[in-house]
């Protein structure tokens, strides 16, 4: 049937209370959709955000938007989206003539409304005229089944004249379109000439990929132009030109691909986890010089593939010969610069010259049954490519500076994850076939020299990895038996090599000058407290090099020896020889030391020698698991130690923290006096149980204030801050660490509070007094001097 857009009466054929509710709940559809189309702000905007939401109003499997090119002789279809459609979801822009043949040609032509119950009935075609017919190919193409259709001309409000058309194919209820949607139709029909005509009276056509950028004043005709010549004199990428050389910014860029193809824009993401049951049938090559890469499936989007291309990859179907298990397809597009990147990431580029997603893809996906070690998982620990997939891990961890390797298993058919710890984040690494996680659990176990039949107990071992690969580094392995019978292996990786110059360390000034001056005498006790990974025994090992001379002896007691250095006379504990912390403390003090550093004090005993020995002559180092300095003094003594040998025999306490450092990517800001008056606010909070401040609060924090307008802010008094951005090289803006330490100096008064006995809050107000930075404090300066940002250092300074 064929009529014109305004033929169809709202209430034809209601005849019952039912149908006119089912009129009202369509009219309130409508009009939700009219209003968003009213709200958006371009006709691409309408087009791919509204498409979906006027398939849902009819109900229908698909639509297809066209707009009528500048002669009126073609129809350009924008996007082709549906409800239950697969293969031909936001299909490539395609044209259509006007008038010829096609049911949408014909509509268009003659800007009629046509309401077909079947495409392929040709009695059904012919009664609405001779001329018609229904063009198959589609359907051939995509293996998708047109039945129903209902097609709708787009007219100018004004002149009548044709501006696009919308066919929707196939009812979900496998009836006819009704009147009532017919109706509708003509109603979205004016809705979107309004629309289209309002918004191209703003904007012209988008012809090529970048004319959105014109449309959005982000950049000029002319400087278009200009950026093309420049493009084909250096024979670079134009979208990079337009970054790179007009500062045009890259998601820009994004946008207006996006708009042209008809398919969203997909930044690249550094955390974006290799999908390797994708990635193992690709190799890296086919995948460069195809120009498309899988990234990810979902049950929403399906198969979802990344190209900076999306028109010629999708009309050449290659994803489709290559997945065809996949019925249904979303392709998003890229610039060609986050393809090149998302292909490095994915295939590990640099870190060595066998691809991680190869070496999968060597090693089967079959299911495992058996919960214990095998001959078969013996055997298999030895196979080769399980052995570079190893060796490949724990080489991609050190080039991509991780502190930590989680292995983590999950019963069932799950996949192995594994995780990479960097700059205190744990980071998606890869998934590994189910079938070999007791192998890999088996090759580990080999290379620490663990007993690899023990999985009902923890297990601790170290790999020295130059026996396995090409990298001198060594590995510290703990196992945790988990449930349904498996283990998760944790490997941290040990900072072998040369300790940081004391120097490099981020001391504050007067700290730094504190620090040598301590660790320079001949005898007492220093020590340095903080969680596991702060980095105490870097900050220790910074301190031994500063005194580290020929006439110095230097005994040390380690678990493991992380960092080693010449001159220093290091030992490895061995508690199942015998070899602990306290043994090897009575054997330096008959070796003549000059100076002793025990790893970790962890008992009375050790303490009570540390102590003995720092008060015979002896400079002795430690660290401690104690949150800040002024409770590491009630810790020692709590643990039974005596207050007046303890007071003599103390130099001082640095207590540390690692938080995030900025990229080099950050952004300064100017922040405005409430912000610096916030900070203002904290750091003083650190100094309300002082005497200074009982005293004369106001005074106090001017001192503050003042201080810092003459170490952080500029001749104009501004303060500058800086925000994280986040770039190809950084975690979201982040990259490294930085330490903030806590230095509580010996002094008469704090050795008179140890005395005493004082309680925590006692001693770090006379160490405050005495001019000590604490954690928080030490961290705002590091803000002030666009270090760190004020987020990172509440996240580790937390009491």
């Amino acid at each position: 049937m064929a009529t014109t857009p305004n033929a169809i009466p709202i209430t034809a054929g209601i005849t019952s209370l039912a149908e006119i509710g089912s009129e009202l709940a369509f009219t309130k559809k409508l009009q939700a959709v009219s209003n968003k189309i009213h709200a958006t702000t371009n006709i691409d905007q309408i087009i791919l955000d509204v498409s979906h939401d006027i398939c849902q109003v009819f109900e229908a499997e698909r639509i297809t938007i066209f707009t009528a090119s500048e002669d009126k002789t073609i129809l350009i279809s924008k996007i082709k989206t549906g409800l239950s459609s697969y293969n031909d979801v936001q299909r490539p822009i395609s044209r259509m003539a006007i008038g010829k043949q096609s049911i949408v040609g014909f509509a268009a032509a003659n800007k009629i409304l046509v309401n077909i119950a079947d495409v392929y009935d040709t009695e059904e075609l012919k009664r609405i005229s001779p001329e018609i017919s229904f063009l198959k190919n589609v359907d051939q193409q995509t293996g998708f089944r047109s039945r129903q259709t209902l097609v709708f001309p787009i007219l100018d409000p004004s002149s009548a004249e044709l501006i696009g058309a919308v066919q929707l194919t196939n009812t979900l209820s496998g009836l006819p379109f009704s009147h009532l949607a017919e109706h509708g139709a003509s109603e979205i029909a004016k809705t979107l000439a309004i629309a289209f005509t309002q918004r191209q009276a703003c904007a012209g056509p988008i012809k090529t990929k970048f004319d959105l950028l014109i449309a959005e004043n982000i950049i000029s005709a002319s400087e278009l132009e200009l950026a093309q010549r420049s493009a084909r004199k250096k024979k670079l990428a134009l979208e990079d030109v337009l970054i790179d050389e007009f500062q045009v910014k890259p998601a820009d860029v994004g946008h207006s691909l996006s708009v042209f193809f008809g398919v969203p824009y997909e930044p690249y993401r550094a955390d974006h986890v290799r999908p390797m049951n994708l990635l193992k049938h690709l190799k890296h090559d086919y995948v460069q010089s195809n120009g498309w890469i899988p990234i990810d499936e979902t049950r929403e989007e399906g198969l979802v593939i990344l190209t900076p291309d999306p028109e010629s990859v999708r009309s050449s179907r290659i994803v489709n010969n290559v997945f065809p298990k996949y019925p249904k397809i979303t392709y998003k597009v890229c610039l060609n610069r986050d393809f090149a990147n998302t292909v490095s990431l994915f295939y590990g580029i640099g870190a060595s010259s066998t691809h991680i997603d190869e070496l999968i893809s060597h090693m089967g996906a079959e299911e495992e049954e058996e919960f214990g070690f095998t001959a078969e998982d013996i055997s298999a620990a030895e196979d080769n490519e399980l052995v570079k997939l190893v060796n490949k891990i724990i080489i991609d961890a050190y080039t991509q500076g991780a502190s930590d390797i989680h292995i983590e298993p999950y019963p069932d058919k799950s996949k192995v994850v594994v995780r990479l710890r960097r700059d205190g984040t744990l980071m998606p690494y890869i998934e590994i076939p189910p079938s070999y996680r007791n192998a890999l659990a088996a090759r580990i176990k080999i290379m620490a020299e663990m007993d690899i039949s023990e999985r009902r107990v923890p297990q601790d071992g170290k790999i020295k990895f130059r026996k396995f690969g090409p990298v001198d580094i060594e590995l510290r392995v703990a196992t945790v038996p988990t449930a349904g019978g498996l283990e998760d292996i944790v490997l941290r990786l040990l900072a072998s090599g040369k300790p940081i110059p004391i120097d490099k360390l981020d001391l504050a000034p007067q700290s730094l000058d504190k620090i040598k001056h301590l660790v320079s005498k001949p005898y007492g006790l220093f020590l340095v407290c903080g969680p596991t990974g702060s980095g105490k025994t870097t900050t220790l090992h910074s301190a031994m090099s500063y005194i580290n001379t020929p006439e110095t002896k230097i005994w040390t007691a380690e678990d493991p020896v992380e960092i080693t250095q010449r001159g220093l006379r290091q030992v490895q504990v061995n508690r199942k020889a015998g070899l602990n912390f306290a043994t090897m403390m009575r054997a330096f003090l008959r070796a003549d030391p000059d100076v002793i550093m025990v790893g970790e004090m962890r008992d009375k005993e050790t303490v009570s020698l540390g102590i003995e020995a720092s008060l015979t002559g002896h400079l002795v180092m430690s660290t401690l698991h104690t949150n800040n300095a002024p409770e590491s003094v009630v810790r020692l003594l709590d643990m039974g130690m005596d207050p007046f040998n303890f007071s003599d025999a103390l130099l001082g306490i640095l207590a540390q923290r690692l938080a995030k450092r900025l990229c080099v990517c950050k952004q300064p800001y100017t922040p405005s006096p409430e912000e610096i008056d916030s900070l203002l606010t904290e750091y003083c909070r650190e100094l309300e149980s002082t005497e200074s401040w009982i005293h004369d609060p106001q005074a106090a924090r001017q001192a503050v204030m003042d201080q810092w307008a003459l170490s952080f802010a500029d001749k104009d008094g501004k303060f500058t801050l800086y925000k994280a951005v986040g770039c190809d090289k950084c975690n979201s803006g982040y990259r490294g660490r930085v330490g903030l330490f806590e230095l509580l100096e010996g002094t008469d008064a704090i050795k008179k509070g140890i005395q005493e006995h004082l309680r925590v809050a006692e001693l770090l107000a006379i160490a405050l007094e005495d001019g000590m930075r604490t954690l928080k404090q030490d961290g705002i300066e590091k803000v002030l001097k666009g270090i760190t940002d004020i987020k990172q250092v509440r996240s580790v300074c937390i009491k």
